[in-house]
């Protein structure tokens, strides 16, 4: 018993079992072998480890952005006769100057009234520009409303000016200052890379060939870019979506990460509520009554996006990546030997040459306690040539 254990574990520690190689010498199988490890090969080194990277470890980043508008425009309104418009006061016209807070009849938009019962107080419709007071009243000679408390007059937003109010918007300037982080690195960047110096500043406009990395924007080719029509946006409203993407490889030299520019509309023109706006008011009080202007702006928003990642050289990716692209090659033999054994005419001939069969013959000869072992296993290689 002692002697059978050691030659176990003398078995166990001191051989070797590698699986029984074959080499078969026929043109198609060969091909299609050395085929398909140079797709895989190919696909390992240009794919995976040039274009995606797979030797590197990536970061995301965290990134703030504040942006200064420049520009001047001159409008001539009856109301307020020739003005200019510059950075610190672009406002439009009240559309209601002096409105008041006072019962007043409903606008017809709102619904009509035959009587007091249609009129229920305290209530407020959807499109309605006051409370309810619970009275019918006469809103022209033909038209009865439900009469409100709200601001009088109410508002009349009908009325767009075409063409836009400040036309000269178009050859404004927009200045974006970005600053960037990947903190798993410890790199910090600004849009105001090594090119870019106060001389360059003082001159330079964007421009996607041209000048690629000029922080300040025309807003007529930053709208021109994103696909849109300028004088359209400047009438109704639009949004323009600015996206500055970092994808830096700092493998390289840190200057060699900048930041790339991309502009594109964020709505679809549609019938359906088409363009941007936003309301607001400046309240004051005049004989003791509340008053308010209102103001129902019509403009362009930009929404600035950024997005990127980094990466730099890392042993543990890479080595996971040689390991996955070497199994990878394990597909060239799968498929060569189900070509080999199941397709090819001579598959069975390829069978008897690449396996033994293991039978079970019961016990062997010089085996006389039928207690140490029930049988034995004895190989046959069939070397048939068919």
């Amino acid at each position: 018993m002692a002697q059978r254990l050691q030659d176990e574990l003398a078995a166990f520690f001191f051989e070797y079992d590698t699986p029984r190689m074959v080499l078969v010498r026929n043109k198609k199988v060969g091909v299609v072998f050395r085929l398909i490890q140079l797709v895989v090969l190919v696909y390992v080194v240009g794919w995976v480890f040039v274009y995606e990277k797979g030797y590197q470890t990536s970061s995301g980043l965290i990134s703030s952005v504040s942006v200064k508008l420049k520009g001047l425009a001159v409008t001539k309104l009856p109301s307020l006769g020739p003005q200019v418009w510059d950075v610190a006061d672009y406002v439009f016209p009240a559309q209601g100057p002096g409105a008041s807070s006072s019962p007043l009849p409903q606008n017809p938009e709102g619904g009509t009234c035959t009587g007091d019962s249609g009129c229920t107080p305290g209530k407020a419709e959807r499109k309605a520009q006051g409370i309810r007071t619970g009275r019918c009243v006469a809103f022209n000679d033909t038209v009865q409303t439900c009469e409100i408390f709200g601001w009088c007059p109410v508002e009349v937003d009908d009325n767009i000016p075409r063409p836009a109010l400040l036309r000269e918007a178009e050859n404004f300037t927009l200045f974006i200052k970005n600053s960037i982080s990947f903190p798993r690195f410890k790199v910090t960047r600004r849009n105001l890379v090594e090119e870019v110096d106060a001389a360059y500043m003082k001159t330079c406009l964007y421009h996607k060939t041209l000048h690629p990395l000029c922080p300040v924007f025309n807003l007529g080719y930053v709208v021109q870019e994103s696909g849109q029509n300028f004088s359209t946006l400047a009438e109704k409203g639009g949004v323009v979506g600015i996206t500055i993407d970092w994808n830096c490889d700092l493998d390289w030299h840190v200057r060699h990460c900048k930041p790339v520019y991309e502009f594109h509309g964020l709505y679809e023109e549609k019938k359906l509520s088409p363009g941007f706006n936003f309301r607001f008011a400046r309240h004051f009080v005049e004989n003791g009554t509340n008053h308010r202007h209102l103001f129902k702006v019509f403009g362009i928003r930009f929404d600035i996006l950024v997005a990127g990642k980094a990466g730099k050289f890392d042993i543990i990716p890479t080595m996971t990546t040689i390991g996955s692209g070497i199994g990878i090659f394990g597909v060239a033999t799968v498929l060569c030997d189900l070509l080999l054994l199941h397709i090819l005419p001579r598959r069975h001939y390829y069978k008897q040459k690449k396996f033994k069969y293991a039978e079970d013959m019961g016990p062997g000869p010089g085996e006389h306690d039928p207690a140490a072992t029930s049988s034995t296993l004895v190989l046959q290689e069939n070397m048939k040539t068919s």
